[in-house]
């Protein structure tokens, strides 16, 4: 991860508390700038505009979130243990920051197509995670050999995050965290694991 200045990292968490609160498009620079303490040109030294902020957001708190389940998992033996290890930190992560929830759930998704662009290219880093579990996992015996790891990953992705987003919409009314082992059961025993 690359060393940024405290400036850019109050920003980037000025921004994730202000467009939670306000909505992407309801939440202007200036918003952000007084959130973070800063002048509203110190933005502009660092980003290029809001769409910069956002992309610039999902990098650092993302790529942040890849390092730290690279490292959690390396430490654990079997496929099995992996994927139930990055649900835990998945949910975890965003249980624990209910703004970067209502952020990465809802304001990431924006109808911009060269911003859905560059979050997709983010997020590749999280699949290949997930890739690689599947792939250790089908050369380990421990899941199927005919498994379709593209479409497994698909289902891993799209699980986690269609419960993230439930429990954001329902107001984040529930502990989250518990519904970890449950996702994960599901999803394994449909991989044909053998445990």
């Amino acid at each position: 991860m690359k060393q940024h200045k405290p400036k850019y990292k109050q920003i980037i968490d000025a921004a994730v508390i202000v467009m939670a609160e306000n909505g992407y498009h309801q939440a202007q620079v200036s918003k952000i700038a007084k959130q973070a303490g800063v002048a509203d040109g110190t933005i502009y030294l660092y980003f290029k505009n809001k769409e910069d902020i956002l992309i610039s957001l999902f990098q650092e708190k993302m790529g942040l979130f890849i390092e730290k389940i690279r490292v959690e998992i390396a430490g654990k033996s079997t496929a099995n243990e992996k994927l139930l290890t990055l649900i835990e930190k998945h949910f975890s992560m965003l249980a624990a920051d209910h703004h970067l929830a209502i952020v990465t759930q809802l304001e990431l998704r924006q109808s911009n197509k060269e911003l859905r662009l560059k979050i997709n290219e983010v997020l590749k880093g999280y699949l290949q995670v997930v890739d690689e579990i599947l792939i250790a996992g089908i050369n380990n015996g421990e899941l199927r050999e005919d498994l379709d790891v593209r479409l497994a990953r698909q289902m891993v992705f799209g699980t986690i995050d269609e419960s993230i987003t439930t429990w954001v919409m329902n107001d984040q009314k529930y502990d989250l965290t518990t519904v970890a082992p449950r996702l994960h059961d599901l999803l394994i025993k449909g991989f044909g694991a053998t445990l």
